[in-house]
């Protein structure tokens, strides 16, 4: 079938691949395909499928016209996860966990971004580009270096991560700044990431064309803002679903929960999707950290920035502007892009929007709002580690705390899954305290504590990046961005 998408802000429109390769739409809205839930799609057989056949069937349905999607699968994983089980889903508790974090960088960004460079790749060749893709990324936290790993010495891309200076773990950061690959940047940002994220968005408008014309490049964007990131991500949903009709613990067609720790709203507007595609799902819990923004949206209708950014131990949810809510907003309002475009226009100039009344009922069919201060998630992960034995990172650990939430309070009896989205050696120091365990006052002797006190296994990708080389020292301020890449542009047009 031929599917258009089109911006959530005006009426341009794009096929599958130029809504890839653009990344974000000319008028600064978000590729949106507005008839998601007419595609036709058979979730009954793609939940009787394993994890590669559900990846495929989906990225054909959403993604037409880039050729099979079998194979580009293959290419995408082939050899990068710990084990054939992409994201494999565990009882814990009364609760289900999807551990999405087995991949190269031992994040959930893992799933996607070892997808995005075949799309991109696949979209150049199926629309005849030859130029070079210039990929602009700002990270929280954990998409830089999934972004880094994925694109590293890829033909015909180039990349540059940006990231908030103090505003990422240790091992994040070593991850980042260790990165090889002759095609890759990393660029520390003394802010907070949504000062890396507008000013990378403002960089899409800002760089002049005639210098991308004579460097022979086009932009696009490895960050949940492209739909090529996002498509992937709808898979673990069916495969958690297939989980649990395998185990016996649903009946087919029986509705099922998921809580997902989110900060830019991608992941779980992932399932969202999976939901519009006929996946049965009942609610969406919608897990912040201290930076509850989301949460008082949802409870609301009010979306207001005007609050202290805080610095948490769950840093790839410290974010004030969720770029991925503008998509719910479209979907919403029926496909309503002027209104979009004034509310999105109304948090530019005033911070703030109040969505209305008609969208906030039709948002809340499916989603609830709940928050995990730093207490919370201090003693969440103590507690499951000494009640049932299982580690979690800090991020895992809001969406748990959340999940009881919403299960006290709106007694649901549906099966909930939690997403878990980081290794718990991510992030050791804030671990190790909250099991009680000494704190090494270097990294590399918590990796090795957590290690000792647990026998979990200290994931590959991580066990020795505190020790290899810094190869990325720049740091700039965040309005410097824009220059920063005209500079490296202008480097490689010479």
């Amino acid at each position: 079938m031929t599917l258009t998408y089109q911006s959530t802000r005006c009426d341009i429109t794009a096929t599958p691949a130029e809504a890839i390769l653009e990344g974000l739409a000319p008028d600064g809205g978000l590729f949106v395909c507005p008839d998601i839930e007419k595609t036709g799609f058979d979730w009954e057989a793609c939940v009787a499928e394993d994890y590669r056949d559900q990846a495929s069937r989906i990225i054909s349905a959403l993604l037409p016209g880039l050729g099979d999607a079998r194979s580009l699968v293959e290419e995408s994983y082939l050899g990068k996860f710990e084990n054939d089980d992409i994201a494999p889903t565990v009882r814990v508790g009364d609760l289900y966990v999807t551990e999405l974090y087995h991949g190269p960088t031992s994040a959930f960004k893992d799933v996607a971004l070892s997808v995005l460079p075949q799309l991109i790749r696949r979209g150049k060749e199926m629309s005849g580009i030859s130029r070079e893709t210039l990929i602009l990324t700002a990270t929280s936290g954990d998409t830089g270096k999934a972004a880094l790993e994925g694109f590293s010495d890829v033909p015909g891309t180039r990349i540059i991560v940006f990231y908030p200076s103090d505003g990422v773990s240790d091992i994040q950061k070593a991850q980042m700044v260790t990165s090889n690959g002759g095609n890759v940047l990393v660029c520390a940002v003394r802010g907070n990431f949504d000062d890396c994220q507008s000013e990378v968005k403002r960089a899409f408008s800002g760089i002049p064309a005639d210098l991308l014309s004579s460097t022979g490049a086009e932009l696009s964007s490895a960050n949940s803002i492209n739909i090529g990131r996002l498509v992937p991500q709808i898979a673990y949903y069916f495969s958690s679903y297939s989980k649990l009709l395998t185990d016996g613990a649903v009946r087919p067609g029986e509705a099922i929960d998921f809580t997902v720790p989110t900060g830019n709203f991608g992941d779980i507007l992932a399932g969202y999707y999976a939901k519009c595609l006929g996946l049965p799902i009942g609610t969406l819990v919608c897990a912040s950290n201290s930076n509850n923004i989301l949460t008082d949206f949802l409870n609301t209708g009010t979306y207001d920035t005007g609050r202290k950014f805080i610095c948490t131990t769950s840093p790839s949810m410290d974010i004030l502007v969720s770029s991925n809510l503008e998509r719910l907003l479209f979907h919403a309002s029926g496909n309503d892009t002027e209104l979009v475009r004034s509310l999105m226009s109304s948090l530019s100039s005033e911070g703030r929007y109040e969505a209305g009344n008609d969208i906030m009922s039709a948002i809340r069919k499916t989603f609830r709002g709940y928050f995990a201060d730093e207490c919370d998630v201090s003693g969440t992960i103590g507690r499951y580690w000494k009640e049932h034995s299982y580690l979690c990172d800090p991020h895992t650990a809001v969406a748990l705390k959340c999940a009881e939430r919403y299960l006290t309070e709106s007694g649901s009896e549906r099966k909930m899954i939690v997403l878990s989205t980081a290794s718990p050696y991510k992030f050791p120091g804030t671990v190790l305290s909250a099991i009680g365990g000494p704190v090494p006052g270097d990294g590399a002797g918590m990796l090795a504590e957590l290690n000792r006190i647990t026998g979990i296994p200290i994931p590959a990708g991580l066990k020795d990046v505190l020790d290899r080389p810094v190869l990325h020292r720049d740091l700039i301020e965040p309005d410097r961005i824009e220059e920063y890449v005209i500079s490296k542009l202008k480097r490689w047009e010479t």
